[in-house]
């Protein structure tokens, strides 16, 4: 058995897989090894998805493996949220573009903005297995039981001990080492990486699986919505996996647990019973029986990267699970890895830079991406037990909470790192979460700084120029990126259109003439929604102080309060979306 690899993969779940994927798709002659500890297929939560997965399972080569297992399309999400029992949708695409779909599709249209519910022992085997094909040695069934470091180097990892359930332990050895192992953090532990919690939310989920229940809404062939319901404890998920398979979850304080006395048997069924919509899609269907549990306490580490070794998916850190950005971050953050070990590989580049701005970027993604779930807590009014949680997520922010102080304190950089060259955090681009922040506060919320003012000039002074990494078809690229007081502002995909047309115009009309012009020319029939992510990078870029705004009194001012109305989020009738324009389309 061969013992000695280019790089060794802990975990084969998605971040795993898609690592190995990567790193042979573009360097075929690497010795690539997954250790997986688990015999797939296996059972695992995470099954909600955000669409800039599809990009990477595109790039792997295995969308199309994915899309014949007839996962349901996931168009968006179904809340009750905030001080309302009124029921809202979230939508990644117009549900009337979906609904014209057939199936199996194609990665294009509709389909590249929306995402899937994935039953993980099906979804996991498929990447797996199609690691195994591009030519990476998968192991499954295989621990690792201890982490040998370099003596003359502590950071630095040796081998691993590696142990078969029907064989003996022997040794593994690496040029590069991925820890793709989960929150358990297999090789971070074996490292000393410390970790830190920087929230004060600390959560349990109690879930089950379920056959035959009926979906909430129907979209075409295939498409649906998940349900995110609150009840007075703490919150339900309700995610269809298939035509038969549904996963229904409840989420709630540890603390609320602990002091109930219940069982998490007991504590599941009374969920339930508190729901009258999923009761209602559950009459008839049947319960498999086993509660499962978990702690989903948000966590981030240290350190993501250090001499050989980078930490990759949930053993790097994990976000609450409000927002579905659990596989988004563990792919596209393993996504990463797998190209900073290419370059690292190819040597063009200083090992220093690679390593750290992977370190410095997908920590800022995850800490982002938890910050995201705080406001979500705190701007649930019918949570009366977290009432406490979101008094001291605010205390500890600094803010009072209110959705126009929150909306700043997200934007604080992160905005720019979800999506390279555009505005988003969690699947949700900047439209939409200016109307979360309206369903959470009020419609004074939704008002734009692009409103207020009709002059704008960039405010570069004091910056430095600083090489930024743009990850491309397998290479990073250095991109110019302003840096100010810890602060960058990229200079490429739409951030670069703006800020050249920013060169050229000062007054809000110009520069919208000039940016629908730019945007027609270089994006052909993709100019509108170009054109409205522009607008979106133009209003982080004034939030976040690198243009100033000011108010010619010989213009006009222009409302762009509608603009942000129409984002994501819409009012849900009897799961029948209430149609109003969309200026952000979601796709960012």
């Amino acid at each position: 058995m061969k013992t000695q690899f280019d790089v060794v993969i802990v975990g084969g779940g998605p971040a795993g897989s898609t690592a190995g994927c990567l790193l042979k798709k573009y360097m075929p002659s690497l010795s690539v090894l997954i250790l997986e500890k688990a015999l797939f297929p296996r059972d695992h939560v995470g099954e909600s998805q955000l669409p800039m997965i599809g990009r990477v399972l595109r790039e792997m080569g295995c969308w199309e493996k994915c899309e014949a297992a007839d996962f349901p399309i996931k168009v968006g999400a179904t809340y009750r949220w905030g001080n309302s029992g009124e029921l809202w949708d979230f939508n990644f695409v117009d549900p009337e573009q979906v609904e014209e779909l057939t199936r199996p599709g194609s990665y294009e249209g509709p389909r590249v903005s929306t995402a899937w519910q994935v039953d993980r022992a099906v979804y996991d085997q498929i990447l797996l297995d199609h690691a195994q094909e591009m030519g990476c040695d998968v192991r499954q069934q295989s621990q690792v039981t201890k982490t040998i470091l370099d003596e003359a180097d502590p950071d630095r990892i040796d081998h691993l001990m590696v142990k078969h359930v029907e064989g003996e332990t022997y040794e593994v050895r690496g040029k590069y080492y991925i820890d793709a192992s989960g929150g358990i953090g297999v090789l971070r532990k074996g490292l000393g990486v410390k970790v830190d919690s920087p929230t004060t939310l600390q959560n349990v989920a109690f879930w089950d699986y379920w056959e035959n229940a009926e979906w909430a809404v129907e979209i075409g062939v295939g498409g649906t919505r998940v349900q995110v319901l609150s009840i007075g404890a703490g919150w339900l998920w309700f995610i269809p996996l298939g035509p038969t398979r549904t996963s229904i979850g409840f989420v709630c304080p540890a603390s609320y647990y602990k002091e109930s006395g219940k069982t998490p048997e007991e504590v599941y069924e009374w969920a339930i019973a508190q729901e009258p919509r999923v009761s209602e899609l559950t009459k008839n269907a049947t319960q498999r029986g086993n509660v499962e549990g978990t702690k989903d306490w948000s966590f981030l580490a240290d350190r993501l990267a250090g001499a050989n070794w980078l930490l990759a998916g949930e053993s790097a850190g994990f976000a609450d699970p409000i927002l579905a950005g659990g596989m988004m971050l563990s792919q596209t953050g393993a996504r990463h890895a797998a190209y900073t070990i290419l370059e690292l590989e190819r040597g063009q580049h200083d090992p220093k830079w690679l390593t750290t701005h992977y370190d410095i970027t997908q920590k800022r993604r995850i800490k982002q991406h938890i910050r995201f779930a705080d406001f979500w807590y705190a701007g649930n009014g019918q949570f009366t037990d977290l009432q406490a949680h979101s008094a001291k997520i605010a205390k500890d922010a600094g803010i009072n909470m209110r959705p126009k102080e929150a909306f700043r304190w997200l934007s604080t950089g992160g905005f720019a790192d979800d999506a390279q060259g555009a505005v988003g955090i969690g699947g949700v681009d900047l439209g939409g979460v200016k109307a979360l922040a309206a369903r959470f506060g009020g419609k004074d919320d939704l008002r734009w700084e692009l409103s207020k003012f009709n002059s704008f000039k960039l405010q570069l002074n004091g910056t430095k120029k600083i090489a930024t990494p743009y990850l491309q078809e397998g290479k990073i690229v250095p991109a110019m990126s302003f840096e100010r007081g810890g602060r960058q502002l990229p200079s490429y995909g739409m951030f670069n259109v703006v800020l050249n047309v920013l060169s050229r115009q000062t007054e809000l009309k110009e520069i919208m003439d000039d940016i629908k012009a730019t945007c027609k020319k270089k994006y052909g029939v993709h100019a509108p929604l170009q054109e409205m992510i522009c607008y979106q990078v133009l209003e982080s870029m004034v939030t976040d102080g690198w243009v100033t705004g000011k108010v010619n009194k010989k213009r006009p001012l222009l409302n762009l309060s509608s603009s942000a109305i129409s984002g994501n989020f819409t009012t849900n009738q009897d799961d029948l979306t209430k149609r109003i324009e969309s200026a952000a389309a979601g796709d960012v």
